[in-house]
């Protein structure tokens, strides 16, 4: 299980949002490519950036510094935020984005799963036991393995499942649900929200997830990355 360093970008910074409430912000750095390099040094094997201004625009806003990011390591980086178009994509991956994570914008996207394989990942984002879209803001009722397995059958692969209500919190995982998640739907998860120890890490790693994303507890030193290291096994 990998243990992957998220970079979330609001303004040219390096910020957590509590349960994604702009309301909420945690600044962490004014460089965000310096952090890069710092996960890269602590030994990460992915980077997770959230261009979360792209998010709430519903576009992709902080293009020059995703590709800031990119060009800093040689590790590979999933991005994220407002990615709702092919010409979206195709900005991304130009960027130097090696995979990009579709959230609302995906069933829209489904042709692009199938031709783009794994280099595209859809998140399904959970608050309260259904899916929540639209930048965490609007609640559809669904229940999180019925949408993924919506997704599966348009060519998504590979999935984020993320507990929106306790993303940012350090209230710690849903391991249950993150396990019942993992073993109905069938493919690669890579989970996140809420992770707070190394506790939270060794429950994932019991659920069959093959990737944590982990932000405040990284930045606050909760958890130590060369330590986290002993959780990884099949690479994402």
């Amino acid at each position: 299980m990998m243990v992957i360093p998220a970079i979330d970008l609001r303004g040219g910074r390096c910020v957590r949002l509590i349960q994604g409430d702009r309301a909420h912000e945690l600044l962490y750095s004014d460089d965000p490519v310096a952090v890069a390099r710092h996960w890269a040094g602590q030994g990460a094997r992915w980077l997770h950036v959230v261009d979360l201004d792209g998010a709430f625009a519903g576009r992709p806003v902080q293009l020059d510094l995703i590709r800031a990011i990119a060009a800093a390591t040689s590790l590979p980086v999933q991005v994220g935020g407002g990615f709702r178009t092919s010409a979206d994509l195709a900005a991304g991956f130009h960027a130097g984005a090696s995979r990009i994570i579709l959230g609302t914008a995906a069933p829209a996207l489904a042709a692009e799963a199938t031709r783009l394989g794994d280099r595209v990942v859809a998140s399904v984002d959970v608050k309260d036991g259904q899916v929540t879209e639209q930048g965490w803001t609007v609640q559809t009722g669904r229940e999180p393995t019925a949408a993924a397995r919506s997704l599966i059958e348009m060519g998504f692969s590979r999935l984020i499942y993320t507990d929106a209500r306790r993303d940012g919190t350090l209230e710690g995982i849903d391991a249950e649900a993150v396990r019942h998640f993992a073993r109905e739907v069938g493919v690669p998860v890579i989970a996140a929200g809420g992770i707070a120890s190394e506790a939270d890490l060794a429950a994932l790693a019991s659920t069959g997830v093959e990737g944590v994303i982990v932000g405040r507890a990284l930045y606050e030193g909760r958890i130590d990355l060369r330590a986290a290291a002993r959780f990884d096994g099949a690479p994402c």
